[in-house]
């Protein structure tokens, strides 16, 4: 979510890389798509031994799912095995420019890809970034087709509910309770629009969606508390939705509770270059044990405040951070 999530088509062709190839990045050599794939699996692992009905899905990085990297290559299926379903940006719109066509060649080879999550069992979630109503509109109708669960931001802060169409798309009221009962959802993991939680959660009870992708915190910084993630989780109609938290895995945001002061690149050594699209976000050497255990597998760490506030999963972002190291 944090920048276009992909680098021009041809670069990713030439960075598709095998499990046998490596790269340096100062300190270490690594694998980097392996490791974030480990990272990935640790992560639900330690989450599901929690729960085991908590939901992972990784966001954009697409690639990962095949084990050489590529769409020829086969299935990689311990990762496949840890994730829930694959977060993808900018399918359709919004790859070059929001509320633009993505090429058709990127459609191609994103859906490659996808295929084979999808082949596996896994749900499809698709946020295009287009804001005319007939683009979005078509935006639906287009993921529908090929089998995808769609949201159609019609800003990339996602700090709205849209109001086109007028209808949520593939509305239903169902008791939605795992993954593969999903039909929609609202990706809304900005609440600057919103004056107080209260405002934010009865804005979200009116509506009728099947999965919410939103902060565990709000824009005070305070956490959202497992009884007010219970409230989320009631649709208007009498259904029931799942909430599922959003989670950088592949930048350290300065905003966030773990930031200390001192941080900046290189120190400590595994906070890399800031991201130029994004200020106060900074790519990080993701395999390292001191950003792992921020992430997951204690008490203190970002993960263990997520299941602890009630959310069914988490949305990693910045899983093609690998791209970076490549």
């Amino acid at each position: 979510m944090r920048f276009l999530s992909l680098t021009v088509l041809g670069l990713l062709f030439l960075s598709s890389c095998s499990k046998d190839e490596t790269v340096s990045n100062g300190d270490s050599v690594t694998d980097a798509k392996q490791k974030m794939r480990d990272f990935v699996i640790g992560i639900s692992q330690y989450s599901k031994g929690i729960n085991p009905k908590f939901n992972i899905i990784p966001q954009n990085g697409i690639e990962l799912v095949s084990s050489t990297g590529e769409s020829s290559g086969a299935p990689d299926t311990a990762y496949l095995n840890a994730i829930d379903g694959n977060g993808q940006e900018d399918l359709f719109y919004g790859y070059d420019n929001d509320n633009q066509e993505t090429p058709a060649t990127t459609v191609n080879y994103l859906k490659s890809f996808l295929a084979i999550s999808k082949n596996a069992g896994k749900k499809i979630l698709v946020t295009d970034y287009c804001s005319t109503p007939s683009k979005m509109t078509t935006s639906y109708a287009d993921n529908h087709a090929a089998g995808y669960v769609s949201f159609a931001a019609s800003q990339r802060e996602l700090n709205t509910i849209p109001n086109v169409p007028s209808t949520i798309y593939q509305e239903n009221n169902a008791v939605v309770s795992a993954m593969e009962q999903v039909k929609n959802f609202l990706y809304l993991i900005n609440p600057d629009n919103f004056t107080t939680k209260t405002a934010f959660i009865n804005a979200i009870t009116a509506t009728n969606y099947d999965l919410l992708i939103m902060d565990l915190y709000f824009h005070d910084g305070s956490e959202f508390t497992a009884t007010e993630i219970d409230q989320l989780k009631n649709k208007a109609n009498g259904g029931k939705r799942l909430v599922i938290s959003y989670l950088s895995i592949g930048e350290a945001e300065n905003y966030r509770y773990y930031w200390q002061p001192s941080w900046k690149p290189n120190n400590p050594t595994w906070i890399d270059a800031e991201n130029p699209d994004w200020p106060g976000n900074y790519k990080v050497k993701y395999w390292t044990p001191e950003w792992q255990t921020i992430i997951y597998g204690n008490e203190n760490s970002y993960l263990k405040k997520i299941i602890n506030a009630h959310f069914d999963g988490a949305y990693l972002d910045i899983i093609d951070a690998f791209e970076f190291y490549e």
